[in-house]
């Protein structure tokens, strides 16, 4: 068990560093330069230069890359090239709005999902199932930002039942409660968005893992026990199931920082995925940067998280030298 972690932890030390050495050369092989977006071109060649030194752009590439990877070791993502702020603030003062945003739209559609494929599973035939798999591929069918953007046009234009634009509303209102209930209504249409985009996807993904699982000898001889349909349904088909179900979750949490960027563009929320964009577009290599390699750590950590899950959902799955016995 110790070697298998042990390898594991190895193995995740790389991929960060592979992670860190592809941010860094990455976006200094793009097009477009650095400087423009951070020195106007009315600047002196002496300002121009201090600005340069000012940033660390003055370097030589391999002390820059030395200096890089120990900021990102230690946190310290330095100045935004665009805000002229700690890179680190920027992100901060973002992530709880990404959070909630597609925290909650993830946690919706898993629960959602997970509940229609079950019962789709369990009634083949049915009006669950049929519904299942036509908002799956209904799902699939359309582009995220089709949809939101229609969204907005009906329920924040014509029929204005939501703001429009922005994560609270301004002048901001006054009162702890008020200033809340405006917060949540500005989420629930990007949130929603996703919620409906995305848990057709899960339920067609748990309902072909719960009719595979149903098929099983286990649950024939539940059933000659003469055990209850739901207990034969939860207790023993959808803990085996539960497995896959818990990877695909816990791999879908890197999506909250990947995932972000359409959505928060489209609704002008000011979370990671918008930030990660701006700096894109204005080659602001620290703050993607940034954004990158937090978007690496949230992997990385998903999966060795997974992995341990995985022990915990299914006792019967082990590793390292209890698995090899």
């Amino acid at each position: 068990m110790r070697s298998y972690w042990a390898r594991r932890a190895a193995g995740a030390v790389l991929v960060l560093l592979l992670v860190i050495a592809a941010n860094f050369f990455l976006f200094r092989i793009m097009p477009g330069d650095a400087v423009s977006s951070i020195v106007d071109p009315r600047f002196s060649p002496e300002a121009k230069e201090r600005m340069r030194e000012l940033f660390g752009l003055d370097l030589p590439l391999h002390s820059q890359f030395f200096i890089y990877v120990r900021r990102m070791l230690t946190f310290d993502f330095g100045l935004s090239f665009l805000s002229q702020r700690p890179v680190w603030d920027e992100i901060r003062s973002r992530i709880p709005n990404t959070i909630a945003l597609l925290g909650s739209a993830l946690l919706l559609s898993s629960v959602i999902g997970t509940w229609l494929g079950v019962h789709a599973a369990r009634k083949r035939g049915g009006f669950v199932e049929k519904l299942v798999l036509i908002s799956g591929s209904v799902s699939f069918s359309f582009p995220s930002f089709f949809v939101q953007l229609v969204l907005l046009l009906l329920f924040a234009y014509t029929f204005p039942v939501f703001p429009l634009r922005g994560t609270v509303s301004i002048p901001m209102p006054q009162g702890t409660l008020n200033l809340v209930l405006d917060y949540i209504m500005h989420m629930v249409l990007p949130a929603g968005s996703l919620v409906l985009l995305g848990f057709g996807s899960w339920a067609i993904y748990v309902r072909n893992l719960m009719v595979k699982t149903l098929g099983k000898d286990f649950i024939l001889l539940a059933r000659a026990k003469g055990l209850s349909e739901e207990r034969i349904l939860w207790n023993h088909a959808f803990r085996s199931a539960l497995p896959p179900v818990l990877t695909i979750f816990l791999l879908a949490l890197p999506g909250i920082v990947s995932g972000a960027v359409i959505t928060e563009t489209v609704f002008s929320l000011h979370g990671v995925g918008k930030f990660l964009l701006d700096s894109i577009l204005g080659h602001d290599y620290p703050a993607a940067g940034a954004a990158f390699y937090i978007l690496g750590l949230l992997t990385i950590f998903s999966n060795l998280v997974a992995d341990a899950a995985y022990s915990i959902a299914d006792p019967r799955i082990r590793v390292g030298r209890r698995a090899e016995r």
